[in-house]
């Protein structure tokens, strides 16, 4: 026992699991057989090829992102593992619509005091047609709402008993100040805060617009991200019945200064009110008129399903799933010099590890009680799409999957000495992840800037809403033989240099000694989670937890 308690629980588990089912593969076949090892030069040779220039930046609805996927479902394929995609293939289809709003747009703001000024498009405001209709015309009331939360758990809601239908929601980005852990997480953004909800919220409650007001501080990126993300055609999965926004926009502070004193309000004043429970909502005796004229693109993307089914007849029926998406910015042929955005570590790299897990697990003597399901998604720069469509239409049901580990943009550089699993926490499976990272002397990293919110900006979190215990696996800042000061200069690095530009290349300098480190780390955490007696599930009082337990509830 003091053997086994030096190399951890989880190492043990490993050490017997592949013992006996080496052996029993081998008295089977009569021949040896040796467990997979994860080969650090083939993440490279898939890093390689997927940030190559044939790709051309694997855009979504672009050629080179439909080599991406075909190369990943042969390589599954060649694995020999079955497909989980649509009707026998490894592909599930993704009824997307490109949608590119148009020079022709204009924005009036007119006060009943008759004051106005008109805004210009992306320079003031940036606006987008959800609802996927060419032309929107809207005249509609303007009404405050803070910050646009309704969150019961906090006491919290911004809405009271103001109807929105048919009109125009402003709102601030962010979410209430806080240095308590137990109102909105403290310093850590919580998903109310981010403007995906924002916008999603106020559809529910039959806007026709919204209207984020932009502040740096509490976005925590400048108007030039907001304008370069908007500015150009957007991807959404194809309208479904969920309400959707004629006009889901931003606009400046200034701009919003600006809307407010056409009726003698203090626009920071108004931010302070916000602050408080007791806040009301506030309705502008102002009206938004808009036209927002947009190119609508129908097309399907794919992801790349494959799976190991379980050996267990009732287990079977569960599953460990891996996801990486394999999509990146594509091609601009409007950029000087080089046009492509390679994609190398955001995120070849990801599937990189996505495939050799695939390969090693494809390679175990014996499959595991439980199914092993990989995913490589599209469209998750457009906005977690391909990942939101999997979390709704999953071959293995949520309420089924025990966890989704996610694998995103990991740095080639050398011998990690930290891992970063921000998430992991909120679930009951935190305990096996903190041993297994002792077992591999790996530290674990809590989030650097937890005000950021960067949980709900990567696919896990598509999963994790619809209950499904997630989150991403990656390497911390201090690698063997440098100090932590050297892991932050390349990240800082990469962020500056490289980070959806061009420059994102493969190098063949590149180290992947990290990235072969994080993926044998998967494995144990996906071979553990798939051994354990039960479902893994989130924390009491998670904000996902309610998710999970209606994910696992019978229909009647």
């Amino acid at each position: 026992m003091k053997k086994y308690a030096v190399i951890g629980l989880s190492a043990v588990l490993a050490l017997v699991y592949i013992t006996r089912t080496t052996e029993r593969a081998a008295a089977q076949s009569k021949k040896p057989a040796a467990p997979p090892v994860i080969d650090k030069e083939k993440i490279r040779e898939h890093v390689k090829y997927l940030s190559s220039d044939k790709l051309e930046g694997r855009g979504t609805g672009q050629p080179g992102g439909d080599l991406a996927a075909d190369y990943i479902a042969k390589q599954f394929q060649s694995y020999g593992l079955k497909p989980a995609g649509d009707n026998g293939t490894y592909f599930q289809n993704v009824p997307m619509v490109g949608v590119k709003t148009l020079a022709d747009t204009a924005f009036a703001f007119k006060a009943e005091n008759g004051k106005s000024f008109e805004a210009k498009n992306l320079t003031d405001f940036v606006t987008n047609n959800e609802s996927q209709t060419e032309i929107a015309d809207i005249d509609a009331p303007i009404v405050f709402v803070g910050y646009g939360i309704k969150a019961p758990e906090y006491g919290w809601d911004d809405y009271k008993t103001v109807d929105l239908h048919g009109k125009v929601a402003l709102l601030f980005v962010n979410e209430p100040s806080s240095d308590d852990p137990d109102f909105f997480k403290g310093a850590a953004l919580t998903y109310y805060g981010r403007w995906t909800y924002k916008f999603e919220e106020t559809a529910r409650r039959g806007a026709v617009a919204t209207l984020i007001i932009h502040r740096t501080d509490l976005a925590s990126y400048g108007w030039e991200v907001v304008r370069n993300s908007w500015g150009t055609e957007r991807s959404y999965l194809k309208r479904d019945d969920t309400p959707k926004l004629q006009a889901a926009s931003w606009i400046q502070l200034e701009v919003a200064q600006k809307l407010v004193g056409l009726v003698g309000l203090d626009l920071e004043k108004m931010y302070q009110r916000a602050q408080s429970k007791d806040f009301k909502p506030l309705t502008l005796p102002i009206h938004l008129k808009a036209h927002v004229v947009s190119k609508l693109t129908p097309f399907v993307s794919k992801n790349v399903l494959a799976m190991l089914p379980g050996a267990d007849p009732v287990l079977g029926k569960e599953a460990v799933l891996y996801t990486a998406h394999y999509d990146h910015l594509g091609i601009d042929p409007s950029l000087l010099g080089d046009k492509i955005y390679n994609g190398a570590v955001d995120n070849a790299t990801g599937c990189g590890i996505l495939l050799e897990l695939a390969r090693m697990w494809a390679g175990v003597p014996v499959a595991p009680q439980r199914s092993i399901l990989f995913a490589s998604v599209t469209a998750e720069e457009q906005g977690l799409l391909g990942s939101e469509y999997l979390g709704k239409h999953s071959p293995v049901p949520p309420g089924k999957i025990s966890i989704d580990l996610n694998f995103d943009a990991v740095p080639p550089l050398s011998t990690p000495e930290e891992v970063e699993v921000s998430g992991a926490e909120r679930t009951t499976f935190y305990p096996v992840v903190k041993a297994t990272a002792m077992d591999f002397n790996l530290a674990i990293r809590p989030d650097p800037r937890p005000e950021a919110g960067h949980f709900y900006r990567s696919d896990h979190f598509s999963l994790a809403r619809v209950g499904v215990p997630s989150f991403s696996v990656n390497e911390g800042i201090k690698f063997a033989g440098h100090p932590a000061e050297w892991g932050q200069e390349q990240a800082r690095d990469y962020t500056d240099h490289r980070y959806h530009q061009p420059s994102d290349e493969y190098k063949p300098e590149m180290d992947f000694t990290g990235d072969a480190v994080i993926a044998r780390y998967g494995f144990m955490l996906g071979f553990s989670a798939a051994a354990l007696p039960q479902l893994i599930s989130w924390l009491p009082g998670d904000e996902f937890e309610p998710a999970r337990k209606a994910s696992q509830t019978p229909v009647h």
